[in-house]
């Protein structure tokens, strides 16, 4: 798949539903475990340098597995090619378990089914077949503002966007 690069960079810019500075080693043999800043936005998993504010590198999350490996670590592998397998470690079992839980719900699959989801629990509430609802965006949308105290109780709590003042940069690096 190919994208434009300054596009990649626009987005790696944008307000993430989760970042943090993590321990990642890449799918080459014999690559070691280095601190990384990881920013989930949308479904792109970016990683920078922790000095640099240019991505290294960004990860599609389609098509992919999230998979606990040991305690505090998980590991991202494409069904394409599930032995190339990207590895996190994090902080605490309790990121640990955010981390994979966002990066399950961040793939353009887990949104279709949320979407098929909504549309089931709105003909259940309303009686009526949600015919009009043929674009994701729309139908996320109404079917929140329908279920709007049922997606409460069940949504786990808000991240807040990344700050890049939370993370300092070298001098003279913007």
């Amino acid at each position: 798949m190919r994208y434009n690069e300054k596009e990649l960079q626009a987005l790696s810019r944008q307000p993430a539903e989760m970042a943090a500075e993590l321990g990642m080693r890449g799918p080459k043999k014999g690559s070691v475990l280095k601190r990384r800043l990881v920013k989930l936005v949308v479904n792109f998993l970016f990683y920078f340098r922790t000095d640099e504010a240019e991505p290294v590198g960004a990860l599609l999350l389609e098509r992919c597995r999230v998979v606990r490996e040991e305690p505090g670590t998980f590991s991202i592998s494409f069904i394409e090619d599930p032995e190339r397998k990207y590895h996190f470690e994090c902080s605490s079992e309790e990121q640990c378990q955010e981390w994979m839980e966002a990066l399950r719900r961040a793939s353009y699959e887990f949104m279709r089914r949320s979407l098929i989801f909504y549309r089931n629990e709105i003909r259940k509430v309303t009686g009526k077949v949600c015919a009009g609802l043929q674009r994701a965006g729309v139908g996320l949308q109404v079917a929140e503002a329908v279920l709007q105290p049922w997606l409460m109780a069940t949504r786990p709590p808000h991240r807040t966007p990344w700050n890049s003042s939370a993370y300092p940069r070298r001098p003279g690096s913007s």
